[in-house]
């Protein structure tokens, strides 16, 4: 089953003084597997406020964050934090501004410790490879197989960010949750970056949600939003009501870089 993130009237406040601040104001979307829809718009309009109640960091006061996947549906906003850790580890993927990256680690170890998270007890060597086997598929998939051994100094801003790609798809997420991934690479690599999102996205069938203030990428975007004082709102020129994946793509040799 492809995977459906589906936002339904979400609206958060925070306490503001005596009052509350809106965030989120009614807030509606919906990105199909293998699609990635955009949202832009000014600082401190709520982009980051979305993602965070949308990647279960954060619950919101009302609305509901549905997940379609093929265990079912879950409402992401109803989820205990320890349900909601557990759905984080077996069904989103996140990726921050910041690479941030462990490091003592090497490229394929960034990616080989996401297993590991929330298991107590030591991983039997059968598992071991199979694992390592996997995180060097995912970095020969960012074209990073040659660079598996290097430790993030060894790597460039460009490189450091797509290790980050290769360790949020280390789950098989069916969600993907991006914060304005180009924003310390210069044009060449974001746009590579933004290459491999894409990619990635239709390849793995992941519904994926992209902050971005670089609207150089949304053409290229499967649904563009504009978030204005907590509101969403189809971007101009885009009518679409929700982000569907496109019939064809490619990525190019930008990611050489």
């Amino acid at each position: 089953m492809t995977a459906t993130l589906s936002v339904d009237d979400v609206t958060l406040t925070y306490p503001d003084g005596a009052g509350r601040i809106t965030a989120l104001d009614h807030v509606s979307l919906t990105v199909s597997g293998g699609a990635v829809a955009a949202i832009t718009g000014p600082s401190g309009s709520g982009k980051s406020s979305l993602l965070s109640v949308v990647a279960t960091l954060v619950r919101p006061d009302s609305g509901g964050v549905y997940l379609d996947t093929g265990h079912g549906r879950a409402d992401l906003a109803m989820l205990s934090r320890r349900e909601a850790a557990a759905v984080r580890r077996r069904s989103i993927g996140i990726v921050f501004q910041q690479a941030n990256l462990i490091p003592a680690l090497t490229a394929v170890e960034q990616l080989e410790v996401m297993d590991r998270l929330g298991q107590r007890l030591l991983t039997m060597s059968a598992r071991r490879r199979e694992i390592r086997e996997k995180a060097m598929s995912l970095l020969d998939a960012v074209g990073l197989a040659e660079h598996s051994g290097k430790r993030p100094a060894q790597l460039s801003g460009g490189q450091r960010q797509r290790v980050n790609i290769a360790r949020a798809l280390m789950n098989d997420p069916a969600l993907l949750v991006i914060d304005e991934p180009t924003s310390a690479l210069d044009s060449e690599r974001g746009a590579a970056v933004i290459d491999l999102i894409l990619e990635m996205t239709r390849t793995h069938d992941t519904a994926t949600l992209l902050v971005t203030h670089d609207r150089s990428h949304l053409p290229r975007m499967n649904a563009v939003y504009e978030m204005v004082d907590g509101r969403l709102t189809a971007a101009a020129g885009r009518d679409e009501k929700d982000a569907r994946p496109p019939a064809t793509g490619a990525t190019d040799a930008r990611l050489a870089s």
